[in-house]
């Protein structure tokens, strides 16, 4: 559980942390556009390159990223071999019985691993991990706010992401500690086949649901006693502004993009499609 950091914030100073939130929104979209759209050994090895200076200058340490990573292990590697086994193509490359293993086969499972990779670092890079769960609810609700006009309720929309967000890692403490509860009792959740082990977590799921609905009656308290309703009349005490560095990081965003497909273009290095 401890290797789950998805919603956890990690405080610092870096140029990174000090980006506007709306700015970082939008470094994100490009980010995943970048990432999408390359197509060569070219295009992954920038878009690996500008991945690894991100999080240099974040500040944030790669075995952190490394171990944010940890629980998509499964989904990389069930990917990989759907990929590796499904995916025909001109060169045999492996030939046992039904299994047949091409080269397009191996260079698809390389560009799915490499991307997925890639978009859990850079977006929670920007995303969680230098970005409080306030500052991106108010980032989002600002870039969403023309949807105002048609009824669509931005806030608590944005409100609800916060929220879920924030209680990410709350509740993967409260998991924790009903898991050493239990296993205090006696119950063992590490051996035995797929079905018990399965079996096993009952009950731990029962008293984590009970834990997660009386946090949120008592967070809906809370909001009440505060008097909250919603963005009617609702002021921030710090005001969002672009400054240089955002202006500097989406224009950088761009570039990136335009230069993917350039590179894709004119210097494909060994095209993976």
């Amino acid at each position: 559980m401890k290797d789950i950091t998805l919603g956890q914030y990690f405080p610092g100073d870096s140029v990174i942390h000090k980006l506007d939130p709306r700015a970082k929104l939008l470094c994100v979209v490009l980010y995943i556009v970048m990432i999408f759209v390359a197509s060569s050994v070219s295009g992954v090895l920038l878009a690996l390159g500008v991945t690894l200076f991100l999080i240099i200058i974040s500040g944030i340490p790669l075995k952190i990223i490394l171990r944010g990573m940890k629980p998509i292990l499964f989904i990389v590697i069930f990917t990989t071999l759907l990929n590796l086994f499904l995916t025909s193509g001109e060169t045999l490359l492996l030939e046992l019985g039904f299994i047949h293993i091409y080269l397009e086969g191996v260079c698809s499972s390389v560009l799915i691993v490499v991307r997925i990779m890639l978009l859990v670092a850079g977006s929670g890079l920007f995303m969680t991990y230098t970005t409080t769960p306030i500052a991106l609810s108010d980032g989002l609700e600002s870039l969403l706010a023309p949807l105002k006009k048609i009824k669509l309720p931005v806030h608590e929309f944005s409100m609800m992401l916060t929220i879920a967000l924030r209680f990410i890692p709350t509740i993967m403490e409260e998991t924790e500690k009903i898991m050493n509860a239990q296993k205090a009792r006696g119950a063992d959740f590490s051996t035995g086949s797929l079905v018990s082990r399965a079996k096993a977590l009952i009950p731990v799921l029962i008293p984590l649901f009970v834990s997660a609905f009386r946090r949120a009656d008592e967070l809906a308290v809370a909001m009440e006693c505060r008097c909250y309703r919603g963005d009617n009349g609702r002021t921030r005490m710090k005001v969002l502004k672009y400054g240089t560095s955002d202006i500097i990081f989406l224009i950088g965003g761009v570039l990136l993009v335009v230069g993917m497909i350039l590179l894709n273009t004119f210097l494909p290095i060994y095209s993976l499609r």
